[in-house]
């Protein structure tokens, strides 16, 4: 008997795919670091302004702009419990 549901075969991942993931990540973190100092709020946006910026344009490349579902699996596929950068 046949698995009616079978789940989906993972497909690699590009490498514009992984440096927009990486991206993002690195936007996370910063982000984490920025805001968890609540003295440090009067600077976050010039110091989140490069890593989003990099972001954004690590997405366009990627051609993820716009799909987060997809993106969003890539990064759970790349930063799961076994995955650590």
């Amino acid at each position: 008997m046949t698995d009616p549901d079978p789940a989906p075969v993972p497909r690699p991942v590009l490498d514009a795919e992984l440096a927009a993931v990486q991206a993002y990540v690195r936007l996370l973190r910063t982000a984490r670091a920025v805001l968890a100092d609540p003295r440090r709020s009067p600077s976050a946006v010039p110091l989140l302004s490069a890593p989003l910026a990099e972001a954004d344009e690590a997405l366009r490349a990627a051609g993820l702009a716009g799909n987060e579902a997809e993106f969003l699996r890539l990064v759970a596929a790349r930063s799961g419990p076994s995955r650590r950068e």
